[in-house]
């Protein structure tokens, strides 16, 4: 290993993200585990949870003591147990659901905090992936690809299986030059969830599903939310004195009653695509599972059998 690249993985940090509620999911997992836990805590296929499945994945490439978990308070009761032997440092507790964009400003600025060339990666805590070692692959692309471009985001684009039109597309521009010309381009666009005409003209013309997986450098982030929402950076910005101490608690509980919801993909990610790359990344066997019917796809093609299946399996007939 190179002392360039060795150096690199030192300042590799990420962020798990799970402080969503999981509504379009609950008339499901309300059915496995009797309460409304959102779907990351919940055990949908397999013997782990979601949460569970995504810190094992993560842990191929990032070091635990530099993986941040982004929880909401209001699902302590589902995540306590799991989370008992992390350290406070590593756990990022919103006072609230806010949207995906609170959510990632305040667990980069904390990061920066404490590594000010950390490069993130942010990985959702409730996607199903197939395949882990091509998922590790995909990964160490994007951070070598953020590493050489500082200011740029990198984010995984999923070569499309049907003409979806509850997922966000990213539409690739020219290729980077690099060693990995042939696989990570600019961003010409996003498109959110377009309609059924729009879906099938961005699958013939080669667009990528958005994964909303990301690597970049933490001031790019920090960038990126300062030029599309400057009064929520200036806002987290009041609270930097109060990171990591005992006053922590009352200033982000004040912060967060102030602030709107905010999605990460749609109101920063999608206004700044000169600031983008996407990685061309096939054969993930990926899926966000938000609803019923991608759980049933998932479970049929994986086979599982588990003792919690035939109530999974019942549920999903219904629908």
């Amino acid at each position: 290993m190179k002392s360039g690249e060795r150096n690199s993985r030192c300042h590799r940090w990420g962020l798990i993200l799970a402080g969503g509620d999981g509504t379009r999911l609950l008339p499901l997992t309300r059915c496995i585990t009797g309460d409304d836990r959102p779907k990351q805590f919940c055990t949908v296929m397999g013997s782990e949870t979601l949460l569970q499945q995504t810190q094992r994945r993560v842990s191929k490439l990032i070091p635990a003591w530099r993986t941040m978990l982004v929880l909401t308070a209001k699902h302590e009761p589902f995540y306590a147990a799991a989370v008992a032997e992390i350290p406070n440092a590593r756990l990022v507790i919103q006072p609230a659901n806010r949207g995906t964009a609170p959510a990632i400003l305040n667990s980069v600025l904390r990061v920066r905090e404490m590594d000010h060339k950390a490069i993130v990666a942010c990985f959702p805590s409730d996607h199903h992936f197939s395949d882990d070692a091509t998922f590790v692959h995909h990964i160490e692309s994007a951070f070598a690809v953020a590493a050489s471009r500082p200011e740029t985001v990198v984010l995984l684009g999923i070569p499309p299986e049907t003409p979806e039109v509850e997922y966000g597309w990213i539409e690739p521009g020219i290729p980077i030059e690099g060693p990995l010309a042939e696989s990570v381009c600019r961003v010409n666009r996003f498109w959110e969830k377009p309609t059924a005409p729009i879906a099938s003209q961005l699958m013939s013309k080669g667009c990528l599903w958005n994964s909303f997986v990301m690597v970049g450098h933490v001031q790019t982030f920090v960038d990126l939310v300062e030029q599309a929402l400057p009064s929520m950076r200036e806002a987290f910005e009041g609270t930097r004195r109060s990171l990591f101490t005992a006053g922590e608690r009352a200033a982000f509980s004040e912060l967060y009653c102030g602030i709107r919801n905010t999605s990460f993909s749609q109101h920063v990610l999608s206004v700044q695509p000169d600031h983008l790359a996407v990685l061309h990344a096939a054969g993930l066997g990926w899926s966000d599972l938000g609803e019923p019917g991608r759980v049933r796809s998932v479970l049929e093609g994986m086979a599982i059998r588990t003792e919690r299946r035939p109530l999974v399996d019942a549920r999903l007939a219904a629908h």
